[in-house]
């Protein structure tokens, strides 16, 4: 858009003003060039110049030069002279230029203010505020652009911002006239009323401390002028507004409308901050609740009760005040918000979109208000009551956004009530949802209180919804969609509330948090819940599609027997009544579950699920397990275990399921399940006889054995592990398959033609993982359990025979990697080296594709049903491969954890061999996975008198690789922008931009991980004698002597050689005495704080403030807002040239 040409040229008279302000002379020609670029010219040649720059910037139509150009040229205009800055700016904002010019003037003249107020006078600064106030006013027309009255204010805003209260007290009086000539002028005057706090409400690094803490103490002062202005804007111009409306005097009604809307819009500024009680004494609150009414106005008035409702109370105002305020609010929204559900349950047809969005606001600020001052209303069990009723309203109603906001609600009340008391009192208005008591034997009062509002009758209800919206939307089979009416189930377009597992997960939340307060109620629910979908399916003519249905609620079953019967609620501290009640139910529904004779394995499976969710009902009442295993036994027997057609292998995933269900029974029932181990190992033998049962199922049913071997003690698990681990071992020790097949690497290629046998030492080796696992201490405490003698943990004695071999086998399949072996391996193993498909899918962030039912079912060989599949498939050797390497490096990993038996049993040098002899083929994934899985539970582990043994060999060559690789490869990526790392992802053709996203991700998690274990070796538990600097908290002084001499740390700590103190001399800026001062300086500073900002002095100083990564970073905000308010980050002004050309606004500002 140009500026209209002015062909005389002569130059308007200039305004007697102290800036000499001229108006714009408008120039013939439209080019932008870089020639015209003359700064030297005078003002309106300038003008016109800085015009054309910006039409320049705004043509997508320009080539890159001259954007380019034109951008350089008004960023010399805005860093040039600021007299000059301001008549140009001043020129152009005129009505005489386009729109996007003056918008663009009124940036630089926001800019001005901003960034160089001080370079003007005071008497020119009172100039500039006087011409800037007239602006205001003369752009109050019909014909002016919402987004040009918006700048103009903010301007105004921004200046007073800068001069203060004095210059605010000063032009108050004028504002006030201005506002009270017409809405044109009110809109404005609201406007400014808007921006003035905007640097309160939105964060400016350009108003920290003193200066911030100023101009709240101005605003704050400013309240008793500003809140009763708006009050009368509102009042006045929303009246004016209907009854013009109702003359059908269309445009007035528009202009008293957007004063309304301004007004609003301008209270809301004001609510994050402004006191409660200044709101509720100059009207806002009453006024805003009587907009809740208005159809026009509701949505903009129910955001200032959002904002409010999540208001704490302040602790300097009185108590009874402020819940008064709160109250007068929660009126308003409670009178809303019945009318809404009454019309809702009575006609739903006849409300539109806009109702239900307005309703939803509602329901965000209520929401927010029982979050927060729930104290305000717990006072009267009446309102209160009333109060969940309404909250329970919107958790039943159809609408699923209505629903997830009370869901929120339900799910933080409940969380709170039946969390235990502090004995600490909370300040007032910090404490929980009922908050506002001082003492814990008063806060479990309130709660006891509040939780006897919500009956079975409400529990039931949650419990009802709960269980209906557990299936998601793209899962209701099409019998069942019909019958659902206009319930809005959770489905993918669902914006704004995260996704189906999120939302799930807290609906699981609450079921838990109900069943915890009435366990009686949840059982018996969840029961008939149960009872009813299983004659809804044996009654199904299609029982496989609306099996989603049952499948869906299986979860909150889990969650609910879970709960009730997990050893702390009422059923171990109620009465022998809720005993016999609870027994009385879940004996019932296991009679319905173990009588279901279904034979499709979906169904089997689904089953299984169910079963497996009754262990914690096991464990106080055994007499039924017998039932339950003979059940889960008969459900395995009656699924076929040789498969030979692929489109029936959901009977091999049914099997696998059952077969867990195992593990889960062991491990919730605990000792119940002891009586019944030998009739279990019994079955498992004749299985086996039968040929009936495969290498993977006897592994998972193993893995059940050790489970429940561990409730018995470690002599049941010494003799469990001996019957499990000694078939195997006749095999693994053999000297003549490990000569045949792990000798060289071809043997290896050898192997894959052995299918039987290839997948035979797959189940072996991940078989010792579940026994190293699940045996002698939990995973949960490897981090702080170190066992030193080897009769403490059943696996000790079995490691010597278990490990050389797996060793062996690490170390060809390292070997295959390498380039001299990798030539001469046949085109199908070098196939199978690279990257499962799952694995770049998982790289790229992306949905994992579905695998076909072959692959996921056969994955791990345990088909077996062929007359002899003589080699594996590509897929087959890439699964064994990375099936070997996962469990080879955990059984390393947790070997280590047993203490001394791992240390002492196998050779360190032979180890660092198996291991790091082919590291510089290594890929980075298997890399990041060998440190993670095996090196850093090794250097937690390692007894202090084998460090040196052990740690040196391992580690040196590691870091002295990775040092090579990592920097190799970020400096790629720094340089080329591809990290070039060593993986094959088995991409022949495919997007440049994928690629690099997966490389720069495996060389970010390579590096993550060595990070990782440069902090295990690092941490205090294994350097006792470094002082500790927590990172928050009291610290106590370093002791000096400690200082001194880091030599002193080296015998009783991983990392306590002299390093520290020479790298830091290496630094090229830093001098010993800079040391010593350092180190002086550190041991008088007690704060954590303080000596991470002297380590950060010190590094700058020895680098010569080259590190830029901590030099302070300071960005520079201006208001760019011209629409709505946008809570994002602001963008930054610098950026690489590399990102494409900027077009718009964006580019100058």
């Amino acid at each position: 858009m140009n500026i209209p040409p002015n062909s005389n040229k002569t130059p308007l008279k200039p305004r007697p003003d102290s800036l000499e302000l001229l108006i714009l002379e408008e120039a013939e020609d439209d080019s932008f060039s870089p020639e015209t670029m003359d700064v030297s010219n005078n003002n309106n040649s300038t003008a016109s110049n800085v015009a054309q720059a910006i039409i320049a910037v705004l043509d997508y139509n320009s080539t890159p030069d001259a954007r380019k150009a034109a951008v350089a040229f008004l960023e010399s205009i805005k860093c040039g002279d600021i007299r000059t800055l301001a008549h140009i700016s001043l020129c152009l904002v005129k009505k005489e230029c386009s729109s996007e010019i003056r918008l663009h003037a009124f940036k630089m003249l926001q800019h001005l203010v901003r960034l160089r107020w001080e370079e003007l006078s005071p008497s020119e600064r009172r100039d500039f505020a006087k011409v800037s106030v007239e602006l205001m006013s003369e752009i109050a027309t019909p014909c002016e652009e919402w987004s040009l009255k918006s700048q103009s204010a903010a301007l105004v805003a921004e200046i007073v911002r800068r001069e203060g209260h004095d210059l605010w007290q000063e032009l108050f009086p004028s504002l006030a006239s201005l506002s009270a000539q017409g809405p044109l002028q009110a809109e404005v005057v609201s406007m400014m009323l808007r921006w003035l706090p905007e640097d309160i409400t939105v964060h400016n690094e350009d108003l920290e401390g003193d200066r911030r803490r100023l101009l709240l103490r101005g605003l704050t002062q400013s309240l008793p002028e500003i809140l009763p202005l708006l009050y009368n804007l509102l009042e006045r111009h929303f009246g004016a507004a209907m009854s013009e409306a109702s003359r059908l005097r269309v445009d007035l009604a528009k202009q008293h409308a957007a004063v309304v809307i301004a007004c609003l819009n301008a209270i809301n500024a004001y609510a994050e901050w402004a006191p409660v009680l200044d709101l509720s004494r100059y009207g806002i609150i009453n006024g805003c609740g009587a907009l809740l009414s208005s159809p026009d106005f509701r949505l903009h008035a129910s955001e200032f009760f959002k904002l409010v409702c999540s208001r704490k109370r302040p602790s300097d105002v009185s108590g009874t005040e402020f819940d008064s305020a709160i109250s007068s609010l929660f009126q308003s929204l409670m009178n809303v918000s019945r009318e809404f559900l009454n019309r809702s349950a009575s006609c739903a047809g006849v409300i539109d979109e806009s109702d239900y969005e307005f309703a939803e606001c509602i329901c965000e600020s209520l929401v927010s208000l029982g979050s927060t001052n729930l104290q305000c209303i717990a006072t009267d069990g009446g309102v209160l009551a009333l109060y969940l009723q309404q909250m329970l309203g919107f958790f039943q109603h159809f609408k699923l956004g209505l629903h997830f906001e009370a869901m929120l609600f339900w799910l933080a009340l409940m969380r709170d009530l039946l969390s235990k008391p502090k004995a600490a009192a909370y300040p007032s208005g910090e404490g929980p949802a009922v908050g506002g008591v001082q003492s814990s034997s008063t806060v479990d009062n309130e709660k006891k209180k509040i939780l006897g509002l919500i009956s079975d009758e409400i529990s039931s209800t949650i419990l009802d919804v709960s269980f209906q919206r557990m299936l998601k939307k793209e899962k209701v089979p099409p019998r069942i969609a019909l019958s659902l009416g206009p319930l809005e189930l959770w489905n993918d377009e669902f914006e704004g509330k995260g996704d189906f597992g999120q939302y799930r997960s807290r609906l699981l939340d609450l079921v838990k948090f109900i069943a915890s307060h009435k366990p009686l109620v949840a059982s018996t629910k969840i029961s008939e819940r149960i009872i009813t979908l299983i004659k809804d399916l044996l009654a199904s003519p299609v029982p496989l599609q609306d099996v989603a249905v049952m499948d869906s609620l299986q979860m909150a079953f889990d969650c609910i027997v879970a709960t009730v019967f997990d050893g702390s609620n009422e059923f171990a501290g109620g009465s022998s009544e809720v005993h016999f009640s609870l027994r009385g139910i879940f004996e019932g529904l296991l009679q319905q579950l173990l009588s279901l004779k279904w034979t499709e394995p979906e169904l089997i499976k689904m089953l299984g699920h169910y079963l497996d969710a009754m262990g914690p009902f096991l464990k106080y009442f055994p007499d039924a397990v017998g039932s339950v295993i003979n059940k889960l036994f008969e459900l395995l027997t009656s699924l076929p275990h040789v498969v030979k057609d692929p489109a029936t292998s959901t009977s091999r995933v049914a099997r696998l399921q059952i077969c867990t269900s195992f593990i889960r029974i062991a491990k919730a029932a605990d000792k119940s399940v002891l009586p019944h181990m030998k009739s279990i190992a019994d079955t498992m033998a004749y299985l086996q006889r039968e040929g009936t049962l495969l290498r993977g199922e006897h592994n998972i049913l193993g893995e059940a054995f050790l489970v429940m071997a561990s409730a018995a003690g470690a002599q049941q698990q010494q003799e469990v592990l001996t019957w499990l681990l000694e078939p195997l071992s006749q095999q693994w020790i053999q000297s003549e398959w490990q000569n045949c097949y792990l000798s060289d690497p071809m043997g290896l290629v050898r192997l894959c033609s052995n299918t039987p046998f290839m997948w035979s030492l797959f189940h072996t080796v991940t078989f010792f993982e579940k026994a190293v696992k699940r045996s002698g201490h939990r995973k949960s405490n490897l981090n702080t359990t170190l066992v030193t003698s080897q009769d403490l943990h059943p696996m000790a004695h079995h490691l010597s025979w278990m490990l050389p071999p797996l060793l062996k086998l690490l170390r060809v399949i390292h070997s295959l990697w390498s380039p001299s072996v990798y030539e001469t391996l046949p085109p199908e193993m070098r196939a199978a080296m690279t990257m499962a498909d799952v694995e770049r899918y998982s790289l790229l962030g992306e949905a994992n594709p579905k695998l076909s039912k072959v692959s996921s079912v056969y994955a791990d060989g345990s088909f077996d049903g062929g007359k002899g599949q003589s080699e594996a498939s590509e897929s087959d050797v890439r699964n064994w491969l990375k099936g070997i390497r996962d469990s080879g490096y955990y059984v390393l990993g947790l070997s280590a954890t047993i203490g001394d038996t791992f240390f002492k049993c196998v050779d360190a040098n032979y180890v660092a061999v198996a291991l790091m002899e082919n590291l510089q083929s290594m890929e980075f994934r298997h890399m990041r996975q060998l440190i993670h899985s095996f090196v850093v539970y090794v250097v937690k582990f390692c007894p202090a008198n084998m460090w040196e043994s052990w740690l040196e060999v391992l580690l040196h060559p590691l870091f002295t690789h990775c040092q090579k690789a990592i920097s190799s490869s970020w400096s790629s990526l720094m340089r080329e922008g591809r990290a070039q790392v060593p993986d094959s992802f088995g991409v022949q053709n495919g997007p440049d931009m994928k690629l690099e996203v997966m490389e720069e991700k495996l060389l970010r998690d390579l590096t993550r991980e060595i990070a990782n274990l440069l902090s295990t070796m690092a941490s205090p538990s294994l350097n006792p004698g470094l002082p500790v600097l927590e990172q928050s908290g009291h610290v106590g002084r370093i002791d000096m002597s400690t200082l001194k001499d880091l030599l002193a740390f080296k015998s009783n700590s991983v990392v306590g050689d002299p390093a520290p103190r020479q790298v830091l001399l290496s630094l090229p800026c830093l001098t010993p005495n800079d040391l010593r001062a350092f180190e002086e300086s550190l041991a008088k500073t007690p704060s954590p704080k303080e000596q991470k900002q002297l380590m950060k002095s010190l590094l700058l100083l020895g680098t010569g403030n080259n590190l830029r990564a901590l030099a302070a970073q300071k960005t520079v905000n201006v208001i760019t807002n011209v629409t709505l308010r946008s809570r994002g980050p602001a963008n930054t002004s610098e950026a690489k040239e590399d990102e494409g050309e900027t077009i718009g606004l964006a580019s100058v500002l």
